[in-house]
């Protein structure tokens, strides 16, 4: 059994961001066979699970926090509202900062994200959507923070 980590929304990354995107979209990830490793990292395969069950499912790895060919349909999915608030905020890794906004019919709902790329932003406020402040992820997704 995989061991769970619960890990604030707006704190995720990499992996356990991608991972968390899935989860909060009705995605089933299913891990690659240890042949297509690399660098021995897990590698994610995604499908989508939902009605269509016969969908193939997506051959490449699940990176919508990276790839704009997986997170831009996602922005466009779930409404998405991106807007830049500038650089020089140190917690960021680029220096910038952007935030993400859920929005419905009639204006932003409560899920938000924010972070050093739009794709970042975006993905954080599909998860939050979903699962609000934290969210349990595999503990093997989970990047050390760099010092």
């Amino acid at each position: 059994m995989t061991k769970m980590t619960e890990v604030k929304v707006a704190e995720l990354s990499g992996k356990a961001l991608d991972w968390a995107v899935a989860q909060a979209d009705g995605r089933c990830l299913h891990e690659r066979i240890r042949i297509v490793r690399y660098n021995d990292d897990s590698d994610y395969i995604c499908e989508d699970c939902g009605k269509d069950t016969y969908m193939e499912p997506i051959r490449q790895t699940w990176k919508p926090s990276t790839d704009w060919s997986q997170g831009g349909p996602l922005i466009e999915k779930h409404n998405i509202q991106t807007s830049y608030n500038g650089n020089g905020f140190h917690r960021s890794t680029t220096g910038k900062h952007w935030c993400a906004y859920v929005c419905k019919p009639h204006g932003p709902e409560r899920a938000s994200g924010s972070g050093p790329t739009p794709l970042i932003a975006a993905c954080r406020a599909i998860v939050a959507a979903k699962f609000v402040d934290t969210i349990s992820v595999p503990a093997e997704l989970i990047t050390p923070a760099a010092s």
